[in-house]
């Protein structure tokens, strides 16, 4: 799965350096030390008092749909969850207007944000660590980059304590053009100095893909084959139980289906969102797949449209869907 590629990336993750201590700036800034111990900063509190406060507070933060607001909330679920390797273009509000911005699902080293030496700024999406809210923590990460000088990798050591998220920062207008790749070769597009280090990252991750595609009649529609299984996974913005209660529908009547012989085989929780899985006929191409997903996604509305109360056989296959299902976030 996309998710274990990507959790063998976080892997390999070394760790940033820390900030000077000698620095009384934000929580981002200063080291992680224990609670009852003087923080870095020079304050002369103890840190669990002063830059310790901040990161608590975004540890104990937990936001349930974090990219709701957000153009494309759910493919910006699927390139945090199930995408192994892709971009898309972000476009900056305010301030950040006119910079260009590369939003990528796992970036070197699986670093939170990186500047490229001629300034084009990329953040990643699968890290390790990180708060409650990943809206926050990549916002933290993209106003770093904004800030930082061309060729820096952006690390971040410790949480980011409050303040903007990626609704603060981006165009809620403009829409998120998802380009899935074949591997993470884009790290190096451009770039002449390419380090032993950013190669050998890219080496391995590449090892883990898993071959992804995202098809265009629907939305965050992603075909995926895992050695000589395809598979599809669909997320969808719909609220939990009117979705179950549409595929449930389906279910009773065998029309829950994106495709020949294909079946319906449980749904990820993620992000505050639900992704259906199907597995589907072997040797199912992602082009095949264009014309099945738009049919069911009008049998899915309708199911989902009705006012009926489900009957038994509806609600026994409401249970039987429920029990497959697993939350990732």
């Amino acid at each position: 799965m996309a998710k274990k590629a990507a959790k063998n990336t976080a892997r390999q993750r070394p760790a940033g350096p820390a900030a000077s201590a000698g620095s009384a700036g934000s929580a981002q800034e200063v080291p992680v030390v224990g609670g009852r111990e003087p923080c870095p900063c020079g304050s002369g509190r103890r840190y669990k008092a002063c830059h310790g406060r901040g990161a608590g507070q975004a540890a104990e933060l937990f936001v349930a749909r974090p990219f709701e607001g957000l153009a494309g909330e759910c493919d910006w679920v699927a390139m945090r969850e199930i995408v192994p390797a892709a971009t898309a273009r972000l476009t900056l509000a305010g301030e950040g207007q006119g910079r260009s911005v590369t939003l990528a699902t796992v970036l070197p080293m699986a670093w939170p944000g990186l500047v490229r030496k001629d300034g084009d700024v990329f953040v990643g999406l699968q890290v390790p660590g990180g708060s409650g809210d990943p809206s926050r923590d990549v916002a933290a990460a993209l106003e770093q980059a904004l800030e930082a000088e061309p060729g820096s990798p952006i690390m971040q050591p410790s949480l980011p304590g409050p303040g903007n998220r990626l609704q603060d920062l981006l165009d809620l207008d403009a829409p998120l053009p998802v380009q899935v790749h074949p591997g993470f070769d884009f790290w190096l597009e451009g770039v002449e100095d390419r380090s032993p280090e950013v190669i050998a990252s890219m080496e391995r991750a590449n090892e883990a893909v898993v071959p992804t595609a995202r098809l265009s009649s629907v939305e965050a529609a992603y075909w995926c084959q895992i050695r000589d299984r395809t598979h599809l996974r669909w997320v969808m913005p719909y609220d939990e139980e009117v979705l179950l209660d549409g595929l449930a529908r389906l279910h009773v009547t065998g029309a829950d289906k994106v495709g020949k012989d294909s079946r319906y085989v449980g749904a990820f929780r993620a992000d505050g969102l639900m992704v259906p899985v199907w597995d589907l006929e072997p040797g199912t191409t992602a082009d095949a797949l264009e014309d099945p997903v738009t049919v069911f996604a009008g049998r899915l509305a309708e199911a989902m449209a009705s006012t009926d109360p489900l009957d038994d056989a509806q609600r026994r296959a409401r249970a039987g869907l429920n029990s497959r299902q697993l939350t990732l976030r």
